[in-house]
Order: C-alpha cells, then structure tokens, then sequence
C-alpha cells in the first residue's frame, strides 16, 4: 500500500547540527497547513487510486500542531484518498511536547504511533547538540506515552558524539532498555557544512569524533541490540519481531508516496518530485492555484541504483533476480570479480541469489552501494 507523508517546517529551536527545512517562527503555521491542504486536493489523482496504509508527520516538529491542525490534516487525507482503516499513522515529536493533555490529544486527532526524538539521556550531550529538551524529559516523554496507552513508539538516539570513552553511549543505550520501547533508530552524528557543528568545525572551535570511535559506538549498538532481542532490519534501524516501521520500509522497498508540504519528496516508481523548501514561496504558489516542485524522471539506471541503495541497507537484501528482471542489470556478470572480493572479505554474502551485507559490510555501506552502481 502505498504511503503519504507530511512535512511541518517548525521548530522551538535549531539543533546544532540539522540541516532540514524547518523555521523557527510559527507565523506562518496556520497558512501553511491551509496550503497543505490545497495542495493534498490538486495531488489526489498522484498515487492513481493505490490504498494508503502509512500516513507520516515528519519534520521540523509535527508535535507543534494542535489538535485540530492534526485532525484538518488527517481529515483531508481520508477524504482524498483510500485511507486503509488499519492505516499506520506517526507523529514525529520533541520530548518537551509530550506532556499528558498533549499525548491525549494527538491519541484523539488518531495518532497510533510516535516518533520521539531523544536523541541523548545525557544533559550535556543535549546542550552541545541544542536541544529544547532536558534529559530527565527524554526519560518522562517515553513513561507518559506509555501510560497514555501509545504502544507503538519508537525513538532516536544519536551516537558518535564526542567523548573520553564510550560509557556515555552505553548508558544510553541501557536507558533505552530499561524504558521497555519496542523500536529504536541510531544515527551517527554527521557534521553537515551549514549548520552550526559545521561552522565550528571549520573554525576549529568543535572536533568531532574520527571515524573509528564512531565505528566502535555502531558495534556497540549492534551488540547490545541483538542480546536485547532487537532485529536490525535496516542500517539505523531496529526493532522487537513485528514492530518495524510500515512507513520507512514502503520506502526502502519503493513502495510509493506522497509528499505535502515545503521541501517533501514524492515518488511514484518513474520520477521523483521535491517541492519548493521555503515557506513562504509554498503558501503563495498554492494561494495562486499551483504546486511548486521540480520534477526528476528517473532512468531505468536511476531506477536501479535508487533498488541497490535502498535494498541494501535492509535485512531483506537485494533481490539480484529482480534487479535483472525489473531494471536490466545483471549484477554478477557486471561485478562478479567485486562481488567475491566483498564474499572473501566477509563483508557480504549471496544467498538464494539475494545479496546481503554483513554487518562490518554495513560500516561500509555507502562505499560499497557507490562501486555497484549502475553507470
């Protein structure tokens, strides 16, 4: 089934290290949602009648609607589009946001899944990434949602910052454990040049952690996730059996999406579409009737490459028949020599003609999706 997604550009503040659309100010808040809707009712023949099973707030800070907004948001979607009754619903929210009325607000607009982003339990780690949270929130926002009935939470965490050892790391990860949440995302902290890690990096007045105590941290993770009971199903991703994200896996499975909002992405197997990531400009095109995007028809090279990279960060693997059969590149003819080399080296396997990553071929991901591209 296929998935839509709604982008809401606000922020309380700016973290030292996003480089996503998001403003600070919330004066546009109300027009935006209003265009949002527009542009929903000028996009409902986009994903040709297919059922919606996924419906994702992302963001910026989805948590920062009201009640309302949700509810005129979710509300027009079911009206547009086939809306699956069991339809996987998230919202992306900031621990600060996630105070008892609140959580039962967001229950009664029909959230049933929330992503928190903690981040860190540890203050300093927070303040150095400039959060608007504290650490004692990141463990309260987790009991609340629990005891608000949210069974289906998942949170992220961030890895990678740097310290004398690993001990802060690991006591997030124990935090996590201990709080009982059945799905957990993980990304290494990266030092974009337009934010302000970036900026103090090149100044010299921030060093970031090197690349092997990173990778340490990302075998710890993988470690205690899997003596946890936790599957990696994807990269940054894991999860007690049955709680993986519908959402995020229609994507690395090229399922396709809608996306509304200032700087979404939309696909639908042969193109993709970004929309305009301003604000301001995305409530005056759709004041004037029109949607503003650019548009990228994808190749059948694109189409392939788009099926490596996104298959290979997963469990399931890369389907080498489908490759084939659906895009017209025959992997192991073009890389055979390649293909055993990543065998010899343990860093990934072939079996039932599927292709894998092992997990130290998962440290290299990126590397080695970037040598089996397609030309």
């Amino acid at each position: 089934m296929a998935g839509i997604y709604l982008h809401i550009p606000f922020c309380k503040k700016a973290c030292h290290y996003c480089d996503f659309h998001f403003s600070t100010s919330m004066a546009l808040k109300t027009d935006l949602v209003q265009a949002m809707v527009q542009e929903l009712e000028f996009r409902q023949d986009y994903l040709q009648g297919q059922e919606v099973g996924t419906i994702y707030f992302g963001g910026g800070t989805p948590s920062l609607l009201n009640q309302q907004e949700l509810e005129l948001l979710l509300e027009t979607t079911r009206r547009l589009f086939k809306v699956s009754p069991e339809a996987e619903i998230t919202l992306e929210a900031n621990p600060d946001d996630l105070k008892p009325q609140k959580l039962q607000e967001l229950k009664a607009a029909g959230i049933n899944r929330l992503s928190i982003g903690l981040q860190s339990f540890y203050e300093p780690h927070l303040q150095l990434m400039n959060r608007a949270h504290t650490a004692e929130e990141s463990i309260n926002c987790v009991k609340y949602a629990q005891a608000a009935g949210f069974q289906n939470i998942t949170v992220d965490l961030i890895y990678g910052v740097p310290a004398p050892d690993h001990s802060v790391w690991q006591q997030d990860l124990e935090m996590l454990f201990a709080l009982g949440v059945p799905h957990v995302s993980c990304y290494a902290l990266t030092i974009e040049p337009d934010t302000a890690l970036g900026r103090w990096s090149k100044k010299g007045m921030f060093k970031p952690a090197d690349d092997e105590f990173t990778a340490e941290q990302f075998e710890i993770l993988l470690t205690r996730m899997k003596q946890q009971g936790y599957v990696q199903y994807e990269i940054s991703n894991f999860c007690l059996p049955g709680h993986e994200s519908r959402h995020n896996s229609n994507y690395w499975r090229g399922i396709h999406y809608l996306g509304a909002g200032p700087s979404a992405h939309s696909f639908n197997g042969h193109s993709r579409q970004y929309n305009v990531a301003h604000n301001k400009k995305y409530i005056d095109a759709l004041q004037q009737g029109t949607v503003p995007f650019e548009l990228e028809s994808l190749t059948p090279a694109d189409q392939a490459n788009d099926y490596l990279l996104t298959t290979l960060r997963t469990t399931w693997g890369c389907d080498l028949n489908r490759l084939q059969q659906t895009y017209g590149y025959n992997l192991q003819q073009q890389h055979a020599g390649y293909l055993q080399d990543l065998q010899n080296r343990e860093l990934a396997i072939i079996r039932n003609n599927t292709l894998y990553l092992t997990d130290a071929g998962k440290l290299l991901a990126d590397q080695i999706t970037l040598e089996l591209f397609l030309a």
